[in-house]
This record gives C-alpha cells, structure tokens and sequence, in this order.
C-alpha cells in the first residue's frame, strides 16, 4: 500500500497535465475548411464584413474561411446552427449586436442563449447610428426634431427595419432619454425603410451609418446627428447628438465574431489575433470608406458588453410597453 499511492498520486498528476496541454489539433488548427455562418442575407453590412474577415484569417492562418449565409426569422435559423456546433473551431458565426442583445427580450424563447451557448472571440466593427431625415428644412437639426415631437406626441414618424432592430432600439432610446413620443413604423429590411424615408412616407430614421451614408453623400437625406460618443471616422463632418445637446443616446450596430461554448482558449486566443488584422491595410480602408470602423483592439470584453447590452435593452422594452412575440 506504500508503493501504490505515490504510484496513484503521480498518475493523477501526470493526467492533469495532459489535460492542460493543448492538444495537436490545437496546435495545428486549423488544418481543414472552416465554415463561418451570417444569419443574413448575402450583400448586407455583416455579410461584408464576414467576406473580408475571412479572407484575412484564410491569410493568416492557411486554410478556407467559407461564408455560409443562413437567414431568416431575425437569426433564429442561422444562429441555432453555432450554438449546436461542435466546440472545435470549424464553425464560427459572424453577428449583429442584435441577434445577441435584443432578441431576448423581444421573443418569448429562442433556439439558443446568447450568454451561455457561446465564446465569444472580439467585437470586429462598430457602425455608428445616425439619425436621418429628408426635409432639411424643417429638421435642420435634432433641437428641431425634438420641438416637433413635442409638439406633436406620438406624430412624428421615425423607420425601422423591424421590430426589435437596432433602429427600433435607437428610436426607443431617444424616446426614453428625451420624453419625446415619437410614432415608430417598422419595415421589413433598412433598405425599404430608407426608401419610403426618401420618398417622404416617413419622417425620419436611425440607420446604421453604412445604410445611409450613400444617400448623404448624394443629398438625398440630411443627416441629424450620429448616436456615439464622438463624430465618426467616416463622416466626420456629421455631429453627434450630444453636440446638438441631447445627452445619453449612445448606441452601435455592432458586428461580433463568436464560437460555439467550450471552444478551447488556444483556437480562440488564434483566432482573436488574427482577426486584429481587419485593423490594417485594404480591410481597413474597405470598412471605413463604408462607414464602419474596426473595433478589435475595444478593451472590453465582447461577452462583457453582450451582457450589459442584454440589460440595457431589455428596461428599453419593458419601458415601451413591447410585448415579446
């Protein structure tokens, strides 16, 4: 018995340390295609966003980064399909800050849980909000809009691309931070959105600045103010509502890059550098020149502002009185 528990004690050890030890998969990883999911349409701002990630990581890392676009009933197709993968770093998703934010207080269930069925690797773009309108006249600026909403309670008419959208969300906030009523009107998708806006149907819109930016550009919206804590990169001729003096309505598109839960840390700590490549070079100018700016190298943990932004729409919908679908 002397002899056998020293021999049962180094054993123990011994096997602690190879579970410590990334394994050769790991090592080499990755060693075969990998697939990256968009619950979206091709052609969007994600879908962008996902090509040229990939193309990066293809660089980096040696292997085919191939975009599968999944969509449908906002992301709850394409995002099931991550949270279910297996935990190897072969499938990846490509999201928009709301399929991981809102949609858990805006739908009763949901085929997956945005805190729990994921590790997440790093925020990749922020695309800042801008407030948006076509008669420059009246609404020169957000003093003007928020005189007429005023004035006029639950009247002034603002577009989204749904409910639950980070347009909706960006309306909803205005309205909590200001005490303006304004009269939402959701549209399936930004594009007919920002065409009736165009064509006068609505009065205004929060639009992601990608969204908006070519029609600002050729003067056929006037833009109002963007919803961030300073001017954007793109655009940095467009003021931001604080300027204007409206305070605390601060709100990004984000777009993140996540793995499925118990991805091991070596394939995310991979990934997550290989990724800051979006920073540099062709990428980076791609993205700007389209109004979104890179994000990787945020301090904050992306889980940690999935978390917090759980929280902060969810009293945005308890406060509009939206009943989950």
């Amino acid at each position: 018995m002397s002899l056998a528990r020293p021999l049962f004690v180094a054993l123990v050890a011994a096997s602690s340390l190879v579970v410590a030890t990334p394994s050769p998969a790991q090592d080499n990883y990755p060693n075969h295609p990998v697939k990256v999911v968009v619950a979206l349409p091709a052609g969007g701002s994600v879908d962008m966003v996902a090509r040229l990630l990939s193309q990066q990581l293809a660089t980096d890392l040696g292997q085919p980064f191939v975009v599968d676009n999944k969509a449908g009933a906002s992301g709850q197709i394409g995002t099931p399909v991550v949270a279910k993968a297996a935990p190897d770093g072969y499938t990846l998703m490509v999201s928009p800050a709301s399929f991981l934010t809102t949609n858990k207080s805006i739908f009763k269930t949901l085929p997956y849980n945005p805190e729990t069925d994921f590790a997440p690797v790093t925020k990749l773009v922020n695309q800042a909000m801008v407030l948006v309108v076509r008669d420059k006249t009246r609404f020169a600026t957000v003093g003007d809009v928020l005189a007429a909403a005023k004035a006029n309670p639950g009247k002034l008419s603002y577009a989204s691309s749904g409910d639950g959208s980070p347009q909706h969300l960006a309306g909803l906030m205005f309205e909590s931070r200001t005490g303006a009523k304004l009269l939402h009107v959701p549209y399936k998708g930004g594009a007919p959105a920002i065409t009736d806006l165009i064509g006068g149907v609505v009065d205004m819109a929060f639009a992601p600045l990608p969204e908006a930016l070519p029609h600002i550009k050729a003067g056929k919206l006037h833009p109002v103010g963007v919803l961030s804590e300073k001017r954007a990169v793109s655009a940095p001729d467009i003021p931001t509502l604080r300027e204007g003096g409206v305070d605390n309505v601060v709100l990004s598109a984000w777009i993140g890059l996540l793995a499925p839960a118990k991805t091991p840390q070596p394939i995310l700590d991979r990934l997550n550098k290989s990724a800051k490549t979006l920073l540099e070079g062709d990428s980076k100018a791609k993205l700007l020149e389209v109004g979104m700016e890179p994000a990787t190298s945020e301090s904050k943990p992306l889980g940690q502002v999935i978390a917090e932004e759980i929280r902060i729409h969810a009293e945005l919908v308890k406060a509009a009185g939206l009943v989950p679908q």
